[in-house]
C-alpha cells in the first residue's frame, strides 16, 4: 500500500504544475465521451489537450516509482515540444491539409499492413535451411563475399611464465596427431590463462591478437604469409599462435566464415517471397469474390 501511495503522489506532483484550471478543459471538447465521466488534462498547447488516459501504457509494471515519474515527465515534455512545433509550423507554412491527411492515412495503413505481413510471415516461414541451399547460394554469389579483414584458422594459447612443460606445450601445439591434440586440450584446461583450439572455425585475425604482443605487428599480411607458428611474451605471460590457414582481405571468404550470413540472406528472401505471395493471394481472392470495384473516370 505504501508503494501505491508513493506512485500516486509522484504522478500527481508530475502534473500539478499545469494548474487546477485545466480540470474543466474537458468541457471544451470531446462531446462524445461518456456522460458524467471527467477526463483529467495533463497538458495543453493551443486547442490540443493531453489527458491522463493518454499516458496509459507508458510505464511498465515492474518499474520503480522514481523512474516511473521520470518517464511520465519526459513523455509530457516531449508531447508539449511536438505540439509547439506543429503549432509554429502551421503559422509559418500554408500546408495542404488534404495532402497531410492523405499522408497520415497512408502511414496508418502502412503500419497496419506491415504488422499483418509480419504476423503472416512469422506463421508461415520455413526456418530450416539445409547445407545444399547454403552451398548453392555461396557458389552462385561468391563475388559478394569478399573479405573485409584478415582471417585465420588455428590455435591460440596464453600461459603464465611459470606454467609447467613449456617445451612439451610447443610440441603439442605444432602436432597434427589426434592423441597430441587431446593432450593439448587437457593441458590448456589445467594451465592456460586463455586458449582457442577450434581450428575448424575461421576467426578475425585482429580479434584473435587483441590484448597480446602480436597486436604490434605493422604488416599483418606479411606476418601471416611468413609464419605458421609464432610465440611472444610480456612481463607475465607467454603467447603461442599456430596458423593453420589464413585468408587476407580482398580474397573470397571461405564458406564456413559466411555460412550464418548466407542462411540469414536465404531466410530474408523467403520472407520477401511470402509477403509478396500474401499480396497476390489477397488480391486474387478479392477478385474472385468480387470484393472490390474500380470505376472508370468520367470524361
Amino acid at each position: 500500500m505504501k508503494n501505491n501511495y508513493l506512485i500516486i503522489s509522484l504522478f500527481i506532483l508530475s502534473i500539478s504544475f499545469w494548474g487546477c484550471e485545466y480540470i474543466n478543459l474537458k468541457k471544451l471538447s470531446n462531446d462524445q465521451e461518456e456522460p458524467g465521466k471527467v477526463e483529467i488534462p495533463v497538458a495543453k498547447v493551443g486547442s490540443s489537450i493531453l489527458y491522463q488516459k493518454d499516458l496509459t501504457g507508458i510505464v511498465g509494471k515492474d518499474i520503480n516509482p522514481q523512474d516511473s515519474a521520470n518517464l511520465i515527465n519526459r513523455y509530457i515534455n516531449s508531447w508539449v515540444k511536438k505540439q509547439l512545433l506543429i503549432s509554429e509550423a502551421a503559422e509559418k507554412i500554408n500546408f495542404d491539409q488534404a495532402s497531410i491527411e492523405r499522408k497520415v492515412l497512408d502511414y496508418r495503413y502502412a503500419l497496419m499492413v506491415h504488422e499483418y505481413k509480419k504476423y503472416y510471415v512469422d506463421n508461415n516461414l520455413d526456418t530450416a535451411v539445409n547445407d545444399q541451399e547454403i552451398e548453392t547460394y555461396y557458389q552462385e554469389n561468391k563475388d559478394n563475399f569478399e573479405l573485409k579483414q584478415n582471417i585465420i584458422r588455428g590455435y591460440f594459447i596464453t600461459v603464465t611464465k611459470d606454467a609447467p612443460k613449456i617445451e612439451q606445450l610447443k610440441k603439442l601445439i605444432n602436432s597434427d596427431d589426434a592423441k597430441d591434440f587431446k593432450e593439448l586440450k587437457s593441458y590448456c584446461f589445467r594451465f592456460a590463462e586463455s586458449y582457442f583450439l577450434e581450428d575448424s572455425v575461421w576467426i578475425n585475425f585482429d580479434e584473435a591478437i587483441r590484448n597480446t604482443p602480436f597486436v604490434g605487428v605493422t604488416n599483418k599480411v606479411d606476418f601471416l604469409r611468413s609464419n605458421k607458428f609464432v610465440e611472444d611474451e610480456n612481463e607475465e605471460n607467454l603467447y603461442f599462435l599456430r596458423i593453420k590457414e589464413y585468408k587476407i582481405s580482398d580474397q573470397i571468404s571461405p564458406l564456413e566464415f559466411v555460412r550464418n550470413d548466407i542462411k540469414q540472406i536465404i531466410l530474408n528472401k523467403r520472407k520477401v517471397a511470402i509477403a509478396n505471395q500474401l499480396e497476390e493471394q489477397v488480391f486474387e481472392n478479392a477478385k474472385s469474390s468480387n470484393k472490390y470495384e474500380i470505376y472508370k473516370p468520367t470524361e
